[in-house]
């Protein structure tokens, strides 16, 4: 009997002992010690050898879950190690925000000074930036919304589609010449804060001639989607990176175009839905370039 006693008074005394010293760790521990307090986003750029205005980032892995880069498009989704071109000649600000536990963030900026544009990867888009009255006007309306329900703006030297749902959409386009099978790429930065549901954004580079107030469908090269998994949530980067809709020709996500003759293609970007974006989906930064 007096041993049965004993043995419970022991093991009140080691509870009580273990319940003092974890409140005593509670006093002194941060109660966000799943969080990193330092995320080391430093990252090293070393030009590519043999290819002109090509350069790989390396960041340094040790506590960091994933990354973004912005190459001044706006920050994506990219690798630790990462492969850029930067054709134009000019001063770039190379930014990395390293992700790391609990989501806490590091970010690190280089400079990196372009001397020479490459002549091969020029860009064919005339107003990509949508910057001034001329660059507006090299873009011609697709006519896809007779009404005026959905329509696109200019600001910011950005260009923004705007639909008030119902499946109204806009598409805005551009003649440009290509080279028979020369590969060439295109991207664009978009963004939207706010998500969308049954909404598309594609671009196409077909031959056919768009007609007014008919869905042009002639060789859809990316895009996003809701039915494919993206813009259903707030995104901004290059459309390379944050798209999710198949390259026809490819049948993969890609955004590299060839074509079987030299001559004008059309590049046009179509946009519009069932329940779109309050806010729009806004594109700037048009690129079509040589491969």
């Amino acid at each position: 009997m007096n041993l049965n006693i004993n043995l419970k008074r022991s093991v009140s005394l080691m509870l009580f002992l273990a319940l003092g010293t974890l409140n005593s760790c509670d006093d002194s521990v941060n109660g966000n010690d799943l969080i990193a307090s330092n995320v080391d986003a430093s990252f090293t750029i070393t030009p590519v050898a043999g290819a002109m205005n090509t350069y790989l980032l390396v960041a340094q892995p040790n506590g960091v879950i994933s990354s973004r880069w912005d190459t001044g498009s706006g920050a994506s989704p990219g690798k630790m190690n990462e492969i850029i071109s930067l054709p134009d000649a000019g001063t770039y600000t190379i930014t990395h925000t390293a992700v790391g536990a609990g989501g806490a963030t590091g970010t690190a900026s280089h400079e990196v000074v372009v001397a020479t544009t490459d002549p091969a990867k020029g860009n064919l888009v005339q107003g990509g930036t949508f910057a001034t009255a001329a660059d507006q006007a090299k873009w011609t309306s697709a006519g896809l919304s007779p009404t005026g329900a959905a329509f696109w703006s200019y600001a910011n030297k950005s260009a923004t589609i705007h639909s008030p749902g119902g499946w109204a959409q806009e598409g805005i386009y551009q003649t440009i010449d290509v080279v028979k099978d020369k590969e060439y790429t295109i991207d664009m930065a978009v963004s939207c804060p706010s998500g969308s549901d049954e909404t598309w954004f594609e671009v196409y580079a077909g031959t056919s001639v768009p007609t007014p107030g008919v869905e042009y469908k002639d060789n859809r090269v990316m895009g996003l989607s809701t039915w494919d998994g993206c813009a259903k949530s707030s995104f901004s980067g290059q459309l390379s990176k944050v798209g999710c809709v198949k390259n026809d020709v490819t049948g993969t996500v890609s955004n590299v175009v060839k074509f079987a003759q030299s001559g004008k293609i059309y590049l046009l970007i179509r946009s519009g839905g069932n329940t779109f974006t309050k806010d729009g989906i806004t594109v700037s930064k048009v690129e079509f370039r040589g491969k």
